[in-house]
């Protein structure tokens, strides 16, 4: 599976206004629901703060990968948004979060689920990534990045 299948430009946000954890899910989640209009916005959120409780999706080196699975979802949708100030996403390596990738499966997926936040977790691994992603000045600039490194693997 290549991320270009399931990850879109127009899932991707290049200036988070949200100052905390709450506001970046609630904004990801909003561009996904602007695009696929069979998803509630509210059930979205909801899913994602209950997964949150669980234990932060904030994996440290300023990458968040908030994640859920979701009843009535027939594939695999990704939001990006990056945060150029930085917040607090409560990471374990308790520093700010500027990279969030939201990952919603269907509620029946766990290996595609599992895989997908392996693959998105091996790209970030890369600094140099992580700072031409921090230093990208479009949208498709952003999405060219992340794109061309999936072929990579």
């Amino acid at each position: 599976m290549k991320l270009s299948d399931i990850f879109k430009p127009q899932f991707i946000i290049p200036d988070l206004k949200a100052h905390d954890k709450k506001g970046v899910l609630e904004e990801l989640s909003q561009i996904i629901t602007e695009q696929e209009k069979s998803l509630n916005k509210g059930t979205l959120l909801q899913v994602l703060l209950e997964r949150e409780r669980l234990g932060s999706t904030g994996i440290g080196d300023g990458i968040a990968l908030p994640h859920g699975k979701l009843r009535g979802l027939d594939k695999l949708l990704i939001s990006f948004g990056r945060s150029i100030d930085g917040l607090d996403f409560e990471s374990i390596d308790e520093q700010p979060a500027y990279l969030f990738f939201l990952l919603l499966a269907p509620e029946n997926s766990a290996g595609m689920h599992l895989k997908s936040l392996a693959k998105i977790s091996r790209i970030l691994k890369d600094g140099n990534l992580r700072q031409r992603l921090m230093g990208a000045e479009t949208t498709e600039e952003i999405y060219k990045i992340i794109i061309d490194k999936d072929e990579e693997f």
